[in-house]
């Protein structure tokens, strides 16, 4: 997994509340076993129509919100509820984003995209509507996430709020390990704990 210390991004914005995980990844495509190609079926059925084209308005088919790398989603209240599947994290790494903002997550969904290398950031429901705000008037608005210091900033406004993480995975993120790289440095101190706990017999 990559490292994340501080990351600054203009961002996608997505005003809708209660996204569900069917909606990030719809069912029909839960059949693959590994994790390539989930990115271009993320949020499949707004953002094409039956035939397979591309419904303009929707903000993935935006000019406005598709130049340039956007490493942040910013997306409604309660984000990833329904279904526990977590080939929607997937799709949402596969896409190239690497933090979710929003006023709250399905707990569910939120742990699979700290597992899955994406960062889930959760503020106010004022700074989100502040947030959106300032998207919307200006496109190229961009946010600043320290994992370092734990905040989020809006760079349009200068306003910030700090978020909360595990303190298990901010570590991992900050060192870039996922589960197994976690517990491969700290072999030493389990080998240790074992001898000092569990002495062979003799």
């Amino acid at each position: 997994m990559e490292k994340f210390i501080t990351l600054t991004s203009a961002v996608v914005p997505l005003p809708v509340e209660n996204v569900d995980t069917d909606q990030i990844i719809p069912a029909r495509f839960l059949k693959a076993t590994t994790k390539e190609g989930f990115g271009d079926n993320l949020f499949r059925d707004w953002r094409y129509d039956k035939q397979g084209n591309p419904v303009p308005d929707f903000v993935l088919n935006d000019p406005k919100f598709t130049v340039g790398q956007r490493s942040i989603l910013v997306a409604g209240k309660n984000f990833g509820s329904g279904s526990s599947r977590e080939h929607a994290a997937w799709a949402i790494a596969g896409y190239g984003f690497k933090v979710v903002v929003s006023s709250f997550f399905a707990d569910i969904h939120r742990n699979n995209e700290l597992n899955n290398g994406v960062l889930p950031v959760t503020v106010s429901e004022s700074f989100l509507r502040e947030i959106f705000d300032s998207v919307f008037a200006n496109p190229n608005t961009t946010l600043t996430v320290s994992l370092d210091t734990q905040t989020i900033s809006n760079n349009a406004t200068g306003h910030s709020e700090q978020f909360p993480i595990n303190a298990y995975k901010r570590e991992c993120f900050l060192k870039g390990f996922d589960d197994i790289d976690y517990l491969l440095n700290r072999k030493d101190r389990i080998e240790e704990y074992e001898k000092s706990n569990h002495p062979q017999k003799q």
